[in-house]
This record gives C-alpha cells, sequence and structure tokens, in this order.
C-alpha cells in the first residue's frame, strides 16, 4: 500500500514542491484540507479531500474538518503494538506517514493595527496544534513537518535511505512541541494583555527563535545566542548589516544601550558614543556630523573602540570623521550611498541601519537563582514642568534645557550615576560606584577645567550636602536629582548658600 502524507498548511510556501516529489518519487497518496487541497489541485496533483476521506463534512465554517477518528487514529497508531494494528483494519483507518502542518497566522494577525478580538480568536487555530501534537508524540511511527525549511532535509532523507531516520523524526517532533509551545504562549499573552493591560501578568512566559549562534557571550569561555521574540522580525532583528564582521553579544548588548540612549532625542540631531553600556560621549547639535564631533571629543580616549548611534541618517561628512578612529559598531536610521562608500574604508567596523531607534521593549526581563525578574520599561518620558525649583534661584529656559539634556543622558549611566553636561554636550560620566561622591568625583575629574559653569545630573537623591559642595568647589552652576532623601533640605541648603540652582524631578532612574 502507498505511503498516506496529511498536508495541512497555512503558510504554502513550498507546498507544491513537496507535494511533487511526494507523488513522483516516492508514490505516496496525499489527503488535504480546505485551501491547501485547492492549492494543490489547482497544480495539478492528485489529492484527496479530508472531507471525503473521512467521509464528514467539514462544518461550522471549516472551524471543524480534521478532528476526526480516521484523522488521529492514523497519526497516533503504534504500528508495533497489535491491537493498534487490529482497531485501525477493524475501522478501515490507513496509517499515516507524514503529517506536514503549521499554524494560523495568530501572531501576524494582532500585529496589525486596530485588529479586534473577534479577528483575532478566529485565528486561534485548533486542528492545526492537535494533528502537531499528536504526530509528534508519535514519532516513532511518522514523521511532522511543520516548517517549510524543513521539507528539503525530509526529502533528502528519504532519497539516501528510503525514509527518514529515528533520529530525524524525533528532531522534527521537538519542533512541532516548539511550535505548538510558542503559538499557545502567544494567544496567551495577547489574551492577558487585553484582561490586565496596565499589570505584569501572573505568569510570564518568554519563547524566541534562534538568529544566531554567537561566538561567545561576555567572555570566551560562555556560550551564547540570539533570539527573536514573535514571528515579525522588529527591534534589532529587523536592522540591516551594511558592512563589517558578525555581531557579538557585547556588541549587541552595547548597541540596545546605545539605542536607549538615543531615542531619548528625537527633535534635534543627537550622536552617543557607548563603552560596556555607559556613555563615554554624547551631544546634540545642528547637524549630525557636529553632534558626533562633539560627542567623540567629550571623551575621545574612551571613544576607540565604541559603540556609535546617530539618530539622523550618516552623511559623507559624518562619514569620513567615523573613519577616523577604531569603532565596533555603528547604527543610524539611514546611510546614503556616499557615505557606504566613504565607511567601506574601515571594512570590519560593523555598521547598521535601523529606521526604527524608538521602539524598545515593554519589559526587561533579568535571570536569578531558581527564577526571573520582571520590570516594566523605564520609559517615562521626562517632562519639566513637573520638575520642582527647590534653590532660590530660578531656571532659565537655555538652563532648563541643559538640565533636560543631562538628565535623559544619567538616566542610562549605570548606579551609582554623577554626569556633567554643558552645551549639550557630556563632559564627565561617573558610573557605577559604590557612592555618589565617588561618582561625582570621576565625573567632574573627567571634566576638568570644563566644568566652570557646567551642569551636573544624579540618577539618585544626595543623603548628604558632601556631592553638593564638591561640585560647586568644581565651578558646577546648576544641578538636576530626584530629590526624596529625609535630608533633601541639607542639599538644597547648601546650594543656596553656594549660589547653585538646584531643580527636583521627582523622578529616579537607577541602573543596576
Amino acid at each position: 500500500m502507498a505511503r498516506l502524507a496529511l498536508l495541512s498548511v497555512s503558510n504554502k510556501t513550498g507546498v507544491i514542491d513537496l507535494a511533487r516529489s511526494l507523488v513522483e518519487e516516492f508514490g505516496f497518496d496525499i489527503i488535504s484540507s480546505g485551501g491547501t487541497a485547492k492549492t494543490l489541485k489547482d497544480a495539478g496533483i492528485p489529492v484527496t479531500k479530508v472531507s471525503e476521506y473521512t467521509g464528514s463534512p467539514e462544518i461550522l465554517g471549516g472551524r471543524v474538518k480534521t478532528l476526526h477518528p480516521r484523522i488521529h487514529g492514523g497519526i497516533l497508531a503504534r504500528r508495533d503494538v497489535a491491537q493498534d494494528i487490529t482497531d485501525l483494519e477493524a475501522n478501515q483507518i490507513r496509517p499515516i506517514d507524514l503529517v506536514v502542518v503549521n499554524l494560523y497566522p495568530f501572531e501576524q494577525t494582532i500585529a496589525k493595527p486596530g485588529v479586534t478580538l473577534a479577528e483575532a480568536v478566529e485565528q486561534i487555530d485548533i486542528g492545526g496544534p492537535a494533528m502537531l501534537r499528536a504526530s509528534s508524540k508519535n514519532f516513532a511511527h511518522l514523521t511532522v513537518l511543520c516548517d517549510p525549511a524543513q521539507y528539503g532535509e525530509y526529502l533528502q532523507e528519504l532519497r539516501q535511505n528510503g525514509e527518514p531516520s529515528l533520529e530525524f523524526r524525533q528532531k522534527c517532533a521537538l519542533k512541532g512541541f516548539l511550535h505548538t509551545a510558542n503559538y499557545d504562549r502567544a494567544i496567551a499573552a495577547y489574551l492577558g494583555e487585553l484582561e490586565n493591560p496596565d499589570t505584569l501578568p501572573q505568569q510570564y512566559t518568554l519563547s524566541g527563535q534562534q538568529l544566531q549562534s554567537l561566538r561567545y557571550g561576555e567572555n570566551p569561555h560562555q556560550q551564547a545566542g540570539w533570539y527573536q521574540t514573535g514571528t515579525t522580525p522588529t527591534g534589532w532583528a529587523a536592522a540591516t548589516k551594511l558592512q563589517g564582521k558578525e555581531l557579538s553579544y557585547n556588541n549587541l548588548v552595547d548597541l540596545e544601550a546605545a539605542r536607549r540612549i538615543i531615542a531619548e532625542f528625537t527633535e534635534s540631531p543627537a550622536a552617543t558614543i557607548i563603552k560596556h553600556t555607559n556613555p563615554c560621549g554624547t551631544a546634540e547639535a545642528e547637524t549630525i556630523f557636529d553632534a558626533y564631533q562633539k560627542a567623540f571629543n567629550a571623551d575621545s580616549v574612551s571613544a576607540f573602540g565604541g559603540i556609535v548611534a546617530l539618530n539622523r541618517a550618516i552623511d559623507a561628512a559624518t562619514a569620513t570623521e567615523l573613519t577616523k578612529t577604531f569603532l565596533e559598531c555603528v547604527v543610524a536610521p539611514g546611510c546614503d550611498s556616499e557615505a557606504q562608500e566613504i565607511l567601506t574604508k574601515k571594512g570590519n567596523v560593523r555598521v547598521l541601519t535601523l529606521p526604527d531607534l524608538l521602539s524598545g521593549p515593554k519589559e526587561t526581563v533579568k535571570a536569578i537563582a531558581g527564577g526571573f525578574l520582571v520590570q516594566t520599561a523605564d520609559d517615562i518620558i521626562a517632562d519639566t514642568s513637573k520638575w520642582q525649583v527647590v534653590s532660590d534661584r530660578q531656571p532659565t529656559y537655555s538652563e532648563l534645557a541643559e538640565l533636560l539634556f543631562a538628565w535623559k543622558v544619567c538616566k542610562h549611566v549605570k548606579s551609582n550615576a554623577i554626569l556633567i553636561s554643558k552645551d549639550r554636550t557630556t563632559l564627565g560620566v561617573g558610573a557605577g560606584q559604590m557612592n555618589r561622591v565617588g561618582s561625582a568625583k570621576i565625573a567632574l575629574e573627567q571634566a576638568g577645567e570644563k566644568a566652570k559653569g557646567a551642569f551636573l545630573a544624579s540618577d539618585g537623591f544626595f543623603p548628604f550636602d558632601d556631592t553638593i559642595r564638591t561640585a560647586a568647589a568644581a565651578g558646577i552652576t546648576a544641578i538636576v536629582q530626584p530629590g526624596g532623601s529625609v535630608r533633601d533640605k541639607d542639599s538644597i541648603k547648601a546650594a543656596n548658600e553656594l549660589g547653585l540652582l538646584m531643580l527636583l524631578t521627582g523622578v529616579r532612574h537607577f541602573a543596576h
């Protein structure tokens, strides 16, 4: 008796070629449902509709078609169990050797703007997951394919061995279970967000498809991989790499840190240079060329081997500047042809374009022993109208704009964080110190004489007035900080004694 294949796919990529090879090369009989049957019939491939095979019509507008004993009996039968074979014969059920199924495009549907709940629910597949799970369970006796990328390998198995190996069938079963697990996760996440859009779910699941196996992680002895969430590439998965070596784990971590900073700036051209997730130079200017120059000159020593993010397309002048030092990566919304030609002089530099630099993850996830932590993204937009002026001095428009610039960048510096700026350019960055005075000393030392008349931002409040006095001694003229310490009055008093401007944001930005 000819081998029997069941083909029922939403994504019809490659299904005609697969079916033709099954019939013409290997003598398979094919049963199929709905649109797949029509696709094969229109291509001249002999096919029996599921409804004809089962003797039961498709009902409920196609919601019920493959949920039938002749289908699931043929999938789940164990060829080495006598009673299973007897049951098949008694019910005139043929064993099925190959199941090719992929599911309704649920994630693609919910990604469409304005999609309704009813539209989303109609794209929840029932028969597909049931067949995938059944055939994956019975991999000892048949093969399940849920991805067009598997078709060629399956045919090669038949050509080489006459039938697919047990190892191949088990590998396909794993992919089938992963496919249904991710599908159910997407549905649960969608419905959960509708029910409680402003709270984290009681059960949080994370799933991804490996895009790339990375050479190593943070260090050479650590394994690493890059995974894409969802079926539609977004974020870095949607970026275009114009040139350069493969991205590393550390490249991607730093690129994301750079993206988060540059996403703060939309109105004016801005540039940031990242080292180990901290900014060593960030600036705004009238042109992207000037912004990059200012950011580079803020700390040209640390910029060596850095990650650059620009919020405007790379032009020829900026590209020329980028080639003057060693950089690991450059990302921008675009890159004109002349600039791209110039950048080829530094062929090892990874140059990426990512048109949507603003969209980031809604939550962040960190693994801990025995579990993980989830928090909503720190994507609050600074609103200076809600800031409180607590010093005797009142800010001018330009002073408020400079403090806003410093606050936006300081938000992305590892705690304890102190940032010094002037003329919309970072002058000193104190990151990740065990106390705020230590961070201030590092930032002020880096700023040097340029600290005179400069501005200071702190990611956290000041429990003592020592940082205020250290800053004033270096020439700082204005400070922005969250406030909230029981000793805020001490810092405010010191600011007034020293003639400083001080504003409280009421919001802190710790970054651990």
